[in-house]
């Protein structure tokens, strides 16, 4: 094939060094912050969500049977996620109680859901999640007891 020029003027190496400096300039559509990673895909230069925040992680869970209670549930899901059960000392008194319960079958298989909710799920409703972002540390404090309404027959109180 023998080289002609175009009708205007430009060759097609002229036309490619014309290409050339568009490319070298940055794609076309990019904004600021994002890289191209493929010839039409570019990513958003940041950390993900689950990045930026631990807790937020999906996570699908099938404990193993030697894990039998609460608190070595809770021990297995913190493995690898860079977060620590903190220390009982610091920690409400009800949550060793919390920790030595049974595993229910229920929670056996978890997810997926971020970590937190599976936190919370194994936690239950009478106890709250206390994250320590900081230092990388998750306990539980129970929550407060709601008044009892006389209209409770189950209340102990109730005379």
């Amino acid at each position: 094939m023998k080289y002609r020029p175009s009708r205007n003027g430009i060759g097609r190496a002229a036309a490619a060094l014309v290409v050339g400096a568009v490319w070298i300039g940055g794609p076309l559509g990019l904004v600021a912050g994002e890289v191209q990673v493929g010839r039409y895909a570019s990513v958003r230069a940041a950390p993900t969500e689950a990045q930026a925040n631990l807790l937020s992680n999906l996570v699908t869970v099938e404990f193993p049977s030697q894990v039998g209670t609460v608190g070595e549930a809770i021990q297995h899901l913190l493995n690898g996620s860079g977060y620590r059960l903190a220390a009982e000392t610091v920690a409400d008194s009800a949550r060793s109680d919390l920790l030595g319960l049974p595993l229910p079958e229920a929670h056996r298989n978890l997810g997926p859901m971020p970590l937190q909710d599976a936190l919370e799920t194994l936690a239950g409703p009478a106890f709250r999640l206390v994250e320590d972002p900081l230092h990388r540390l998750v306990s539980f404090e129970r929550c407060a007891s709601p008044k009892s309404s006389p209209a409770n027959p189950r209340d102990p109180d109730r005379r």
